[in-house]
């Protein structure tokens, strides 16, 4: 038998230095056609890899540094508290190196809590998924049309989107592999951002450790970085540690309504350095709870003259009730306090779920008794019995 024969699996054998190698083959091959660079970092374990690799690279002259570096962090104010207390770190240390740091923040009343507490929109959910949009992309737009409008030429954006991290990912990538002249081998390459209208032309998109492995990116985060003195161990430490290649590995907000588990939280508080955060265990509990019909408005149906309402859902679920808006804001407010009295006193990280400032915006926001688009307050709650209004306008009346 030849043994030096090739396989399907040669290409997928590769060590972390090849990997690191392409990645510096990725960035030398379209860098130089821009300006300017900036990297999306969410304090994730890609994009935290994907920062501190570049950042290397360029630092070791493997990669030309761009004319000008920014790096926008998205702070969704939701993150998990390892990895926004290691997203501090890691920027601090790129303010020392003198780059551009920006935070890409929703503004105060889009911001989750203050939106869902203050203006009473019910908690996401995958039938209603109003949060990444609000918290997350639209913030980062917002950062990069300002780059755009004061910088002149083109801008490379930079990002941590990995083959393997999600099905419908891959897919996506897969469409879209060769665009604009992009080879295999070379990262995710793209002249248009698909979520970012009116700066077509000026903005393109490299995912330069497309091709990293997990492993890769735990090797990188654990050992290698680290050495370099990037404070990364705690990224990894909230994904599992050593057992971060076997589990799930992968972050949302804390306590996330959209998924079944909250498994990130379960598994950074299973950490003796973590575990005075296991009270926002209890967010999700609380995000059910809120979606209850008797915690919510609910339309009746009608119209003010007692005609059948137009649209399709006509005794749809709405907003928040005032109540519900302040059992919930105690509810947060009594978790952050649990776990803040135990940092104390551990001489832990903080939680910062809800700022003085968001505080003061959501009972401001109870007290004027603001009611999201097309409610008024004054619509019965969701458990209160009525006549059911048809889609076709029929109405079969309550059974007494």
């Amino acid at each position: 038998m030849n043994r030096a024969q090739s396989t399907l699996w040669d290409d997928m054998r590769t060590t972390l230095s090849d990997a690191i190698d392409l990645t510096a083959q990725s960035l030398c091959a379209y860098g130089p056609q821009h300006e300017h660079w900036a990297i999306a970092y969410s304090g994730g374990k890609d994009s935290s890899a994907t920062l501190t690799v570049i950042m290397h690279l360029i630092e070791t002259g493997r990669v030309p540094a761009p004319k000008s570096l920014t790096v926008v962090y998205a702070d969704t104010r939701m993150e998990l508290i390892p990895l926004a207390h290691a997203a501090q770190q890691i920027m601090a240390h790129l303010r020392a190196r003198g780059i551009d740091v920006r935070i890409a923040v929703a503004p105060m009343d889009l911001r989750l809590l203050v939106y869902m507490l203050g203006r009473g929109v019910p908690p996401p959910s995958n039938s209603f998924r109003w949060c990444t949009r609000q918290i997350k992309v639209e913030p980062m737009q917002e950062v990069l049309a300002n780059m755009l409008f004061s910088t002149p030429g083109t801008i490379l954006m930079l990002t941590g989107v990995r083959v393997g991290e999600s099905a419908q990912r891959d897919a996506r990538i897969a469409l879209s592999c060769g665009k604009d002249g992009a080879e295999c081998g070379q990262g995710w390459y793209q002249e248009v951002l698909p979520e970012a209208p009116g700066i077509r032309g000026r903005i393109a998109t490299l995912a330069p450790i497309l091709h990293w492995r997990v492993c890769q990116v735990w090797d990188w985060l654990m050992f290698e970085a680290p050495a370099l003195g990037w404070p990364t161990t705690d990224i990894a430490v909230a994904y599992g540690g050593d057992e971060a290649a076997e589990i799930n590995a992968r972050t949302g907000c804390t306590g996330c309504a959209l998924a079944s588990r909250d498994v990130a939280l379960e598994t950074v508080i299973r950490s003796l350095l973590w575990a005075y955060l296991t009270p926002l265990m209890g967010l999700k509990p609380l995000y059910r709870e809120l979606r209850l019909p008797k915690w919510r408005l609910r339309k009746t149906g009608l119209d003010a003259d007692g005609a059948v309402a137009t649209g399709k859902n006509k005794q749809r679920m709405g907003p928040l009730t005032l109540d519900a808006r302040r059992m919930g804001l105690e509810r947060v407010l009594g978790i952050q306090n649990e776990c803040n009295e135990a940092a104390t006193r551990l001489g832990r990280p903080l939680v910062d779920l809800i700022n003085p400032e968001e505080e003061s915006r959501i009972r401001e926001l109870i007290a004027a008794e603001t009611w999201p688009q097309g409610w008024d307050g004054d619509e019965p709650t969701g458990d209160v019995p009525l006549d059911t209004v048809y889609a076709d306008g029929l109405i079969q009346k309550l059974l007494v």
